[in-house]
């Protein structure tokens, strides 16, 4: 079983100093090996190679340090390994040539030998992260700066002694304990990271004896909790609760302060010691209303999860498609830019970061196994527009948080009715019904507008919670 615990660092002058230091050296680093692999690949497969008289050999235009013929001189693996039965020097990663290279590193730059070799060896692993999440298909790696290259980890050497910690090359740091380790958990990684208002270290620890969790499977599931995401309400059950969204950075307050702070800092002189005062006081109202979103999201979770069901559906969300910008319009006659809602739209996507709908999937995800429970995700697509009672389709059904089928006149609460048509097809998915399905499209086909159709719920009290 794997698990992390996060505690806060109390580093002296002396350590907070070395851990900037390191920060500085392993951002250069992390950014001319994406620069090395950058131009590697734009001289194997974009320049083209070459053949070199002297040598008779394939060579490149230019020399890169991970490239076949380039400075490490050491492309491929010395120990031969049999693969298909034959003797083959396999060719090493970008990685494994960067990583043998650091010894290199330390010799001609000295002030890398005050670093962990483990920590060196994790700064390019990470990077080797970035590739394999872009080749999965996320974005392309980017170059680090001091905003967004703040951690870095070690692998091996990290002990506790009550509330000492030792981290190698840096020794022994005070941290507030604020819960103690279970007994029989080994120490796997820690990783620094620095926060506005200071450090701190996330330690992962591994126990082989205790079994990881396992959800409940499917053929087992009897009863499920439909959920649907909102901004109004941050969720809302099938089983009529609602629980408030506290909007923590979109809330007038919050919006009124986030609006002076950044204005103090726009006003100050750039690279001055007062600029970053106040950049610095404005990122802790940031983490203050983060910390603050991530302990409701916690209470939330776990209240769903907590209820007396085998199953919690969720929506099956594009986030990052509903925060992509409106489509450009452009007139065909003058060339001239129309209105096409982004304006408006911008105020959507700020209330969609601040409800942090995945974050909040995951923590249910999380305490869902944690409880023995299954989580499913289900294609939202029309389940607040579909009438639980004839399977009539149609925008025009909602108006605002009113749900009024425009076909039979059924009544019912716009997100509770989604959560509800949410767990419906979570249970159809579980026990394959897929007849009755069938069968309710084929009695909402028969169903004409004037046809006069009993109403079987209106308007229920609805229970809010929070």
């Amino acid at each position: 079983m794997l698990t992390n615990f996060c505690f806060k660092l109390r580093p002296n002058v002396t350590h907070s100093i070395k851990m900037s230091n390191w920060l500085d050296m392993l951002r250069s680093t992390y950014n001319w090996s994406l620069a090395d692999r950058i131009a590697q690949y734009n001289q194997q497969f974009i320049q083209g190679n070459y053949c070199d008289i002297t040598t008779k050999g394939e060579a490149c235009p230019l020399t890169c340090f991970v490239s076949k013929n380039g400075a490490s001189g050491e492309p491929w693996k010395d120990n031969k390994s049999v693969l298909d039965g034959k003797l083959k020097n396999p060719r090493r990663s970008a990685g494994d040539i960067q990583i043998t290279a650091l010894p290199e590193l330390k010799k001609r730059a000295p002030w890398f030998s005050e670093i962990d070799s483990t920590v060196l060896q994790q700064n390019v692993k990470r990077l080797d992260t970035a590739y394999k999440n872009f080749f999965e298909g996320r974005g392309f790696p980017k170059f680090k700066n001091r905003s967004n290259f703040t951690s870095f980890t070690y692998q091996m050497g990290v002990k506790l002694q009550g509330s000492k910690i030792y981290l190698p090359k840096l020794g022994w740091m005070r941290f507030f304990n604020s819960r103690s380790i279970p007994n029989g958990f080994t120490i796997k990684a820690a990783t620094i990271r620095k926060r506005q208002d200071g450090w701190y270290v996330s330690i992962r620890i591994e126990n082989k004896s205790i079994p990881d969790y396992i959800p409940k499977p499917l053929n087992e599931v009897e009863s499920v909790l439909g959920c649907d995401l909102g901004i109004t309400k941050l969720v809302h059950l099938s089983d009529r609760h609602q629980i408030n969204n506290p909007k923590f950075s979109t809330n007038k307050k919050a919006k009124r302060t986030l609006k002076i702070r950044q204005r103090r800092v726009s006003k100050k002189a750039k690279g001055s010691k007062n600029r970053k005062k106040a950049a610095n006081k404005l990122g802790r109202f940031h983490k203050k209303i983060t910390d603050k979103r991530v302990a409701y999201q916690w209470d939330v979770a776990n209240k769903i999860v907590s209820r007396k069901v085998d199953a919690v559906a969720l929506e099956d969300l594009n986030i990052s498609g509903m925060l992509k910008r409106c489509k450009v319009k452009v007139d065909e006659i003058s060339g001239r830019f129309l209105k096409n809602g982004q304006s408006r739209k911008k105020g959507l996507n700020r209330s969609i970061s601040d409800a942090a709908w995945s974050e909040l999937i995951l923590k249910i995800e999380y305490l869902a196994v944690k409880q023995g429970k299954v989580v499913i995700k289900i294609n939202p697509k029309h389940s607040s527009q579909e009438c639980r009672n004839c399977g009539h389709i149609d925008k025009s059904n909602r108006d605002g948080e009113k749900f009024i089928c425009t076909q039979c006149g059924y009544h019912e609460h716009a997100d509770i009715g989604a959560a509800k048509t949410i767990r419906d097809r979570c249970l159809e998915i579980v026990r394959g019904d897929s007849a009755k399905l069938a069968a309710s499209q084929q009695n909402a086909q028969k169903i004409s507008p004037r046809t006069p159709v009993q109403t079987w719920r209106v308007w229920e009290p609805v229970q809010t919670g929070y």
